[in-house]
Formats: structure tokens, C-alpha cells, sequence
């Protein structure tokens, strides 16, 4: 009786077996590469043609990130500064701060010629995703939830992963991030250091309501405010329900 299968089969076993090994091979090192910070770039930390301590100008000298970055309550992106506002306090006929330092020279330089500092950008989202930073920051959103601790940076870096999976974390609980507006930039801002009279008042708490509110929260939450109380506060005060649909950021 001739042979029911063709000769060729006789490999097909051993071509299968390699088949498996390359296909788990090849799953091991793509899973290995995206779910390490390399792929999300945390820890990321260029070089700037023009060396800026943020530790220093905000840290140490406490100026506020819109000082900077001026668009980023009116605007999808966050602006980086425009040679100007570096010259502002820096440059020889505005001011006395370090206006001869050799580390500020391009700054004089591009004043006179007029040509742009090429910042590298640290941050930046894929082209394929749609972020809109004034959404996020006129709803209780600080820097410091995407940034980290720019106040303590000498040099910035990608202190957060900003892959879907963190930001849909945020969009499923949001108040564990919330703050109120005029303590997003205060990147040292603690729950416990509001008053929690003046919180609860600035959300249009009045007289016996007022009264009422800040009693319920101080038996359910303790002395000191926390940041589930100011946060839940803030998604009811504001109806805060951000959209976890695809089309939210993939438009």
C-alpha cells in the first residue's frame, strides 16, 4: 500500500515546532518592549540647547508654569516660551539677572537675530491622539498629575508612562487627581493644607447648607481634608464624567 500522506509532510511537524518558537519568540520581545518604561519613555530627560533649572525657577524662585507656558488654559497645547519671555528677565537692557552669563548667550543672540531656541520637546502625544490641556486644567487637572515634580527637576523629564491605560485610569476614577483651579500650578499642593470652610464655600455652599456640609464632611472624613473628599466635591460640583469610548482621544 502506497503512502496515504506526500513526502513533503514529513518536515511539517518540525515546521510547525519552528513556527510556535518564532511566533513566542517574537510575542516575548514585543510584550518585553511595550510594557517597559522605554516605550512609554519615563525617565526620559534631553538635553535643552538652553540649560533651564525648573528646580531653580520654580522650586526656588516659585514662578507660576503659565509665567511659561501662557497658552495652556486656553489651549489644546501647552506652548514652550518664545525667546522673548526668556529675554524679559534676562536680557542686558531688561534687568539684572544673570544677563552675562555664558549659558544665556544664545538667548542674547536670538534676541538680536531674531531666529527661534529649538527646544526639545519632552512631552509629546502621538499624532493619532487628541489631548486638550485646557480641558483638563479648567476642570481641577494639575501639571504635577502629568508632569511629576517639575519643581524639584533640574533638567525635566517624563516622570508619568501617558499610556492609554494610565490616562484611562484617571478617566474611570478622576477624583483621586481633581484639585481646585487656583491650586493647579501649586505643585507642592497637599489636601490637608485647604481650609475646609473656605473649600466648600468657593463650590457655593452658603450660610446653614455651608454649616451643614462642612460639619457631615469633618465626622465622615476626619480634621484634616482629604483628597477623595476634594475630589468627589469637585466631580459632583463640576459633573465631571470623562468619556472612556475610543473616540475620545482617537478622532
Amino acid at each position: 500500500m502506497g503512502n496515504f500522506f506526500p513526502r513533503w509532510t514529513n518536515w511539517l511537524p518540525l515546521q510547525i515546532a519552528i513556527a510556535v518558537v518564532m511566533i513566542g519568540a517574537g510575542t516575548t520581545v514585543g510584550l518585553t518592549y511595550y510594557f517597559t518604561p522605554k516605550y512609554t519613555k519615563v525617565g526620559y530627560e534631553p538635553t535643552q540647547p538652553v540649560p533651564f533649572s525648573h528646580k531653580i525657577h520654580v522650586g526656588e524662585v516659585g514662578l507660576d508654569c503659565r509665567i511659561c507656558h501662557s497658552f495652556v488654559e486656553v489651549s489644546a497645547h501647552a506652548n514652550v516660551p518664545t525667546n522673548q519671555t526668556c529675554y524679559n528677565c534676562h536680557g542686558p537692557d531688561r534687568g539684572q539677572i544673570k544677563k552675562d552669563s555664558e549659558k544665556l548667550a544664545m538667548v542674547r543672540e536670538a534676541e538680536k537675530t531674531g531666529v527661534t531656541i529649538q527646544w526639545t520637546k519632552v512631552h509629546k502625544a502621538p499624532d493619532y491622539v487628541y489631548f486638550n490641556h485646557s480641558a483638563h486644567v479648567n476642570r481641577g487637572v494639575s501639571c504635577q498629575s502629568c508632569h511629576g515634580q517639575v519643581n524639584e527637576m533640574e533638567v525635566v523629564r517624563h516622570a508619568e508612562p501617558q499610556s492609554m491605560s494610565w490616562c484611562l485610569d484617571c478617566h474611570r476614577a478622576p477624583e483621586k487627581k481633581l484639585r481646585p483651579l487656583e491650586q493647579i500650578t501649586n505643585l507642592t499642593y497637599k489636601p490637608g493644607d485647604l481650609d475646609r470652610t473656605a473649600f466648600y464655600a468657593k463650590l457655593g455652599f452658603k450660610g446653614a447648607q455651608l454649616e451643614e456640609s462642612v460639619a457631615r464632611a469633618t465626622k465622615q472624613y476626619g480634621v484634616n481634608v482629604t483628597q477623595e473628599e476634594v475630589g468627589l466635591q469637585i466631580k459632583d460640583h463640576w459633573r465631571i464624567a470623562p468619556s472612556e469610548s475610543c473616540t475620545t482621544c482617537h478622532r
